[in-house]
């Protein structure tokens, strides 16, 4: 079944429900496009690597499970044979998670330059800290490079990237052609609008790839069977009282 709601899920945005929503739609986004870029064209798979200090006031790894691992146990003895040299002092290292986030590239099938980026937003790429910040540097990098560049934020909590003139809206959609820069197209929706169909573009004289992010959202909620378990808990962050309201009324009549 398709999500009950007409655009983005709030309960999509979830810590628990949103990195397997993350890894889930990247894939379907180059699923959805690969077919329209060849053959001249290659639509593939790359991940960002953020490594998190989780002790210490280290990066929250919201949308992460439990990143707790067994450790290895303390031995209980030493081997009587080997001469061991005690050191002066102990010293506790920071545990670390590798967190790894999917983002998808286009490249040209001969050349294998790379044309295109499509990122969809995370709360490493948003919550401000040094992810956020190695982030938005890559993020310049593609800005002042011939790339062309697709955002897509479909999380309402954390900053927002830097943007000039964003309208007031709940998720958005960016589109920056290098030809263009620094101005680019911006889809703006609110909690009740559908997601948009917006353009992905390619090195010219080619033609524009379509991307449609309220079919692959519908397509991606259905094969997760996300009807079954994201309902037991309310969204993140919590829904003004009417929005709240309208979202209970929606689920009262579409689930069963």
């Amino acid at each position: 079944m398709p999500s009950p709601f007409p655009g983005m899920n709030p309960y999509l945005e979830q810590p628990r429900v949103w990195h397997d929503f993350h890894e889930r739609f990247l894939p379907a986004i180059a699923d959805h496009l690969a077919g329209q870029a060849e053959p001249r064209y290659v639509v593939k798979i790359d991940e960002h690597v953020f490594i998190h200090e989780i002790n210490g006031g280290g990066s929250a790894l919201l949308g992460r499970a439990d990143v707790s691992i067994a450790r290895p146990g303390k031995r209980s003895g030493r081997d009587a044979s080997l001469a061991v040299l005690e050191a002066p002092c102990e010293v506790v290292l920071p545990d670390v998670d590798t967190e790894r986030l999917s983002y998808v590239e286009i490249r040209d099938r001969d050349s294998w330059t790379l044309v295109s980026v499509i990122e969809l937003l995370s709360p490493s790429n948003k919550q401000l800290g040094k992810d956020r910040e190695q982030f938005i540097s890559k993020r310049s990098q593609l800005l002042s490079s011939n790339v062309h560049y697709v955002e897509v934020d479909l999380l309402r909590g954390d900053p927002r990237l830097p943007i000039d003139d964003l309208p007031d809206c709940e998720y958005y959609a960016l589109v920056s052609r290098c030809e263009d820069r620094p101005r680019g197209s911006l889809w703006p929706v609110r909690l009740r609008d559908p997601l948009p169909v917006i353009p992905v573009p390619l090195p010219r004289p080619s033609a524009d790839l379509s991307l449609d992010l309220q079919f692959l959202l519908h397509r991606v909620y259905d094969s997760a069977r996300y009807q079954n378990w994201i309902y037991t808990r309310e969204p993140t962050p919590p829904l003004s009282a009417d929005d709240a309201f309208w979202s209970r009324q929606i689920l009262e009549q579409t689930l069963v």
